[in-house]
């Protein structure tokens, strides 16, 4: 099997090599040039887009649809970005692939085209960071984890850490926020780049589970059409 799977906007390959390691044929693409040595496109991803891939995964930048930038909303709406980004997310998932998945905090994607599919957080996948992560799917199953141990499967998650600091605005006397830490003008594009990165928990959920379903998926296909020409 020559299953083809493309990782879009990703610099980091750390999706696209857990597809590799299995036995992909697996290619990042990014306007940056790849962080760790592999197949990688440096363009936009549309111009790859139908190069015959079997698998489509995608992070389109979220800096003009996240929520947690609500604030700057009616400027990005006047002056034309988050429409630009929302066309841009359409334009991925209807790409002509058969199996897509496309990753983004919460945004106003939900709203403008639809509500994701899926919600997790890094923490289910054994990082313990808390961030939700909206997963949007086509043809592809949802990503499975275990928030504790049972009879049929092991703990898959681990705590979320969080920082507390003291605050008028709840009872006990304290808020807290994650592990991302509190964005400042000082930290702000540190904090941005470790909120945008993919975290190799569910890096390695993806290469393993939805590497497992396509695998599975064309192996029938082959064995179906090695049945049809043997009768």
């Amino acid at each position: 099997m020559n299953i083809r799977v493309l990782i879009g906007c990703e610099y980091s390959g750390v999706v696209r090599e857990q597809f590799a390691k299995r036995g992909f044929d697996a290619w990042s693409c990014d306007l940056l040039p790849t962080a760790i040595p592999g197949k990688h496109f440096q363009c936009d991803i549309r111009e790859v887009l139908g190069m015959g891939w079997n698998c489509f995964i995608c992070f389109p930048p979220c800096t003009d649809l996240a929520v947690s930038g609500a604030a700057h909303f009616k400027i990005k709406i006047a002056n034309g970005k988050q429409k630009a980004a929302l066309d841009f997310v359409r334009r991925l998932m209807n790409a002509p692939i058969e199996h897509i998945g496309l990753e983004n905090p919460v945004s106003v994607i939900s709203g403008a085209i639809r509500k994701p599919d899926q919600i997790i957080h890094p923490y289910y996948f054994g990082d313990n960071v808390p961030k939700k992560t909206c997963l949007w799917l086509k043809n592809l199953p949802k990503l499975t984890y275990s928030l504790t141990d049972n009879l049929f499967e092991h703990k898959t998650a681990v705590e979320p850490e969080y920082f507390y600091y003291n605050s008028k605005r709840t009872k006990s006397g304290k808020s807290r926020y994650s592990v991302f830490g509190k964005v400042s003008s000082h930290n702000r594009p540190k904090v941005a780049l470790y909120r945008s990165k993919t975290f190799p928990g569910i890096a390695q959920a993806m290469g393993e589970q939805w590497g497992n379903y396509l695998i599975h998926k064309y192996s029938q296909n082959i064995k179906s059409d090695h049945e049809i020409q043997h009768c």
